[in-house]
């Protein structure tokens, strides 16, 4: 699995004109899912997320975790992160799962999440077309790739 997470003060998804997700002080975690990805890739990273420590404490140090804060998580589908530009101009992407597999995996991903961070996890709908809004506060913007834990 690999994420894109952003630190965010403000964030929101919309779907043919109609908000289906919205939080305040979180994450917005852009999540793309490989068809050789599995329950221990979901596990790893929903850990990794809930303890990360990106939130400024009271001395603008980031030492505090989206717990620390009670904060949300904003989770949106999206298999152009494994996009390969290597060749041409045109973007591939062989290597993001089918639907038949992201959809269970997207959908285990979500309740670890919520399950392992006590925290509200708010959504998109998978393969739909999405516009989200969001304030990148500091900005912050993390990749994180389970296939690449160092």
């Amino acid at each position: 699995m690999r994420v894109v997470i952003q630190r965010t003060t403000e964030a929101s998804v919309t779907i043919e004109n109609k908000v289906t997700g919205q939080i305040g002080n979180g994450l917005v975690v852009l999540v793309g899912i490989e068809e050789n990805d599995t329950d221990e890739d979901i596990e790893w990273l929903s850990r990794k997320l809930s303890n990360l420590r990106i939130f400024s404490d009271e001395n603008g140090l980031m030492n505090l975790s989206i717990q620390d804060i009670k904060g949300a998580f904003l989770v949106i589908s999206q298999f152009t992160l494994h996009a390969k530009t290597k060749k041409g101009n045109r973007p591939s992407f062989i290597h993001a799962a089918k639907p038949d597999i992201a959809i269970p995996l997207y959908e285990k991903f979500k309740k670890m999440l919520a399950a392992v961070s006590a925290c509200k996890v708010e959504s998109g709908a998978f393969g739909a077309d999405m516009k989200v809004a969001l304030v990148n506060d500091g900005p912050v913007t993390i990749t994180i790739d389970t296939k690449n834990k160092e």
